[in-house]
C-alpha cells in the first residue's frame, strides 16, 4: 500500500531531520556529521558552513581539529566520488558501500576514458597501497613511487593527475584517505595506518543496506534515480533494487504525483509534520541541496534551477524557507567585516526577513566579524 503525503509535510520532515529546525548544541556536532551522512568537503569551508547552520556555538576550529588532531574526522573521496568529511568510526561503512558497485575500471567507457587497461590499473591500485605503507606522501611523491614500482611513467601520470582518479579508486577500495596536508600539498596515507592497524572495510551487501537507511533517515522521500544520483551509482534500477531488498522495513509513498521510498517507521512521522518557518542559509555544497529532488518544482521553481545547480557540479548557497529553496546568498570576508547579500527568487515576507537576518548574524558572530548585510 502508497501512503500519501504533502510536499509541506515532507519538507517539514527533512528540516527536522536535518537538524535545521533546532539545532544541536557544540557538544554534539560529531552526531551532526553522521545524521547527514557526511560533508560534502570539495570545498572545505562549505563543509565546516554545512556544520554550523546545524549546529549552535560551533567553534571555528573544530573540524580542523577533528581532522588533524583527534582524527575522529577523516577526508576521503566517497559518494558520487566527491571529497567527503566522515566520522571516523564509521569510514568502514562508506567504504564498505563503495564495494557493493562494479568497480569503476572494470567498465569500457572508464578505460577509454583514462587510457589503460583493468589489469593496469588494478596493478596501480596494489602500488598505491604498497606505497602507503610508510609515512604519508604529496601526490608527487605517491605517483614517482608509482611509477618506480611499476616502471611505467604513463602509469605514474594517472596518480599524478589533478582530478586524483587512481587515488580515489585506491579510496574505494578502503587504501587512502588524506593525511594532514603539508602547507598547500595534499597527503595521502591509508586508513589502517591513520586511524587503526585493524582497520578494514565492512561487508559490501550489510554496508549498502546500511547506508540506504542513512539516506532514507536524512533525506527520505528518495526514488531510485535520486538515491543513484547521490551516491553515484550508474544505473537507476541497480538503486531501486537495492531499495526494495530492504522488504518491509521500506514502503512506496506519493507525494503529491512524486513517487519514492521511505522507511516505514519514518512515515506517520513524516505525515504529522507541518511547516513551522524555518528560514536557513546554507552554504555551497550544503548536503540538503545535494540531495534535494532537484527536478520537483515544490523544491525548487524550474525557472531558478540553474541559479543553484550550476555547470560543473557547483552548487550554490541557498536560502531555505521551510524546506523549499527560496533564493541564493554570497558573503564576503574583508577587514574584520562580513558581507552577506541575499538574493531571493520573489518577494518575501517580514518573517523571513527577519530568519535570514538572524542567520546572517549568527555567521557573522562564528567569524568574528561585523555585520554589513544586503538585499538584493
Amino acid at each position: 500500500m502508497t501512503e500519501e503525503l504533502s510536499w509541506d509535510a515532507v519538507l517539514a520532515w527533512r528540516v527536522a531531520r536535518q537538524g535545521l529546525a533546532e539545532r544541536a548544541p557544540a557538544t554534539a556536532w560529531r552526531a551532526v556529521v553522521g545524521r547527514v551522512c557526511g560533508l560534502h568537503a570539495q570545498v572545505q569551508s562549505s563543509a565546516e558552513l554545512t556544520l554550523w547552520a546545524r549546529v549552535d556555538g560551533l567553534a571555528a576550529d573544530a573540524v580542523a581539529h577533528a581532522l588533524w588532531a583527534d582524527r575522529t574526522l577523516v577526508r576521503t573521496w566517497a559518494m558520487r566520488g566527491t571529497l567527503h568529511l566522515l566520522p571516523a568510526d564509521e569510514l568502514a561503512l562508506w567504504i564498505g558501500a563503495q564495494g557493493a558497485l562494479r568497480p569503476r575500471y572494470a567498465t569500457a567507457s572508464w578505460r577509454r576514458a583514462a587510457g589503460m587497461t583493468s589489469e593496469e590499473a588494478v596493478a596501480v591500485l596494489d602500488a598505491i597501497r604498497a606505497a602507503l605503507d610508510g609515512e604519508p606522501l604529496t601526490r608527487d611523491e605517491l605517483a614517482d613511487t608509482v611509477a618506480e614500482r611499476l616502471g611505467s611513467a604513463r602509469l605514474g601520470e594517472a596518480v599524478r593527475g589533478s582530478f586524483g582518479t587512481m587515488p580515489k579508486l585506491a579510496a574505494f577500495r578502503g587504501d587512502v584517505v588524506f593525511a594532514e596536508p603539508a602547507g598547500q600539498r595534499v597527503r595521502f596515507t591509508r586508513p589502517d595506518r591513520w586511524l587503526a592497524a585493524d582497520w578494514a572495510p565492512a561487508q559490501p551487501r550489510a554496508a549498502m543496506a546500511a547506508v540506504i537507511r542513512r539516506h532514507l533517515a536524512a533525506y527520505g522521500p528518495a526514488s531510485r534515480e535520486t538515491f543513484a544520483r547521490w551516491f553515484g551509482m550508474p544505473s537507476a534500477a541497480q538503486a531501486g533494487k537495492l531499495i526494495a531488498a530492504l522488504g518491509e522495513e521500506v514502503m512506496p509513498v506519493d507525494v503529491e504525483g512524486w513517487e519514492g521510498w521511505m522507511l516505514r517507521s519514518d512515515v506517520a512521522e513524516a505525515a504529522a509534520s507541518a511547516a513551522s518557518g524555518v528560514v536557513s542559509l546554507l552554504p555551497a555544497f550544503d548536503q540538503y541541496v545535494v540531495a534535494a529532488p532537484r527536478a520537483e518544482t515544490p523544491v525548487l521553481a524550474a525557472r531558478f534551477k540553474a541559479r543553484v545547480y550550476r555547470p560543473q557540479g557547483w552548487l550554490s548557497p541557498v536560502l531555505l524557507v521551510d524546506g523549499r529553496i527560496a533564493g541564493v546568498w554570497s558573503h564576503e570576508r574583508k577587514g574584520g567585516r562580513l558581507r552577506v547579500t541575499i538574493e531571493p527568487f520573489g518577494r518575501v515576507d517580514d518573517a523571513v526577513r527577519a530568519g535570514a537576518e538572524r542567520e546572517a548574524r549568527r555567521l557573522a558572530a562564528y567569524f568574528g566579524d561585523e555585520l554589513e548585510l544586503g538585499w538584493e
